[in-house]
């Protein structure tokens, strides 16, 4: 059985009151609260559907539905008109899996044992993925570091241009991994069985949804005096608070499969997740700013460039061998709060 943070669902109510009252502070601590179950709720409606439709349609469901958390921020967030925070958000995402979710998974799974084992053919598509989507991340802000007075209609135009390819990269890797390749990657266990029948998984799915968007709202509403009370740039908030509550629950269920001794299905979660938000989610950002007539460019700072350089490097070095000890975990967790630590003073 997976970790159950269902108990936080407690300040779904606690989060309502708040709001309320006016106490801008404590939305933001109790709907960021809320949030976690919720996205936990999301991701297991997800896992029982995909039991019902099968590995392969179940495969192209989890990549659909496996940020929906994420995106629901994200599109408030893009709505409020707080770019910044988004963008580091998707940055803090991916950092936060490569570095903090693979580094507690490996420390903690690799306690007690010599070496754990994984697939290092499909961790190494998922590195020269998030490769590409490093370049894919740095041209635009290569370009404006050059050309420091380009228009903001042609920043436009190159961020729609490389959001674009992105996401038929992301289309080509799905394809690779569902269908032309698929035996490389996991596929669901012969002893596992769906808990709950698909209109009971889509009825927890839509339910979930929705009130992640109410608590994201609170949260989204309450950001500003928030950041005042507490002393904090955003660029901490994007980076480190949000991608954490988005994604505790997911976090939780990559530990507990590397504890398990199941590491192809930690790195699944772990990498694969960075995949989708660098492949797919982060450029999809650019079109739904569009469409909210709202247009946020693709161009990220140096610093939060440089953070996924910097993992996506230290990911690659440490899978070409498909072997993992809880030192390089404790290496990885290290990274990640370095990173941490400089983001709280930028």
């Amino acid at each position: 059985m997976r970790p159950s943070l269902n108990w936080l669902l407690v300040f779904i109510p606690v989060s309502l009151a708040a709001e309320v009252a006016h106490q801008p502070l404590l939305v933001f601590i109790t709907s960021g609260l809320a949030i976690v179950p919720l996205a936990g709720l999301i991701g297991r409606a997800t896992d029982r559907l995909a039991m019902h439709v099968g590995p392969r349609l179940g495969g192209l469901l989890n990549a659909t539905f496996g940020n929906l958390t994420e995106l629901i921020v994200a599109v408030l967030l893009i709505s409020a008109g707080d770019f910044e925070i988004v963008k580091a958000s998707l940055i803090g995402s991916i950092i936060g899996n490569l570095l903090l979710v693979l580094g507690l998974s490996l420390l903690v799974g690799g306690l007690g044992r010599g070496e754990q084992t994984f697939s290092a053919r499909a961790a190494g598509l998922h590195t020269a993925s998030l490769v590409l989507a490093v370049a894919g991340l740095g041209i635009p802000a290569l370009l404006v570091a050059a050309s420091p007075r380009i228009s903001v209609g042609d920043r436009e135009i190159v961020s729609a241009g490389v959001a674009a390819t992105l996401i038929l990269l992301y289309v080509a890797a799905l394809v690779f991994m569902q269908f032309t390749h698929a035996h490389l990657f996991r596929t669901p266990e012969s002893n596992e069985q769906p808990e709950w029948s698909r209109g009971l998984g889509i009825g927890m799915l839509l339910g979930a949804a929705l009130l992640v968007g109410l608590e994201s709202e609170l949260l989204v509403s309450a950001l500003d005096p928030a950041l005042q009370t507490l002393k904090i740039s955003p660029i901490f908030v994007g980076l480190i608070l949000i991608p954490v509550i988005a994604n505790a629950a997911e976090h939780a269920a990559a530990v507990f499969f590397a504890v398990r001794d199941k590491l192809d299905v930690t790195l699944e979660i772990a990498v694969g997740s960075s995949t989708q938000v660098a492949l797919f989610l982060a450029p999809a950002m650019v079109f739904i700013s569009l469409l909210l007539g709202r247009p946020m460019d693709f161009v990220f700072t140096g610093f939060e460039i440089g953070a996924v350089f910097i993992a996506t490097l230290i990911i690659a070095v440490i899978s070409r061998d498909g072997q993992s000890n809880w030192l390089e975990g404790l290496q990885l967790i290290s990274v990640y709060a370095i990173v941490a630590l400089a983001a709280f003073f930028l």
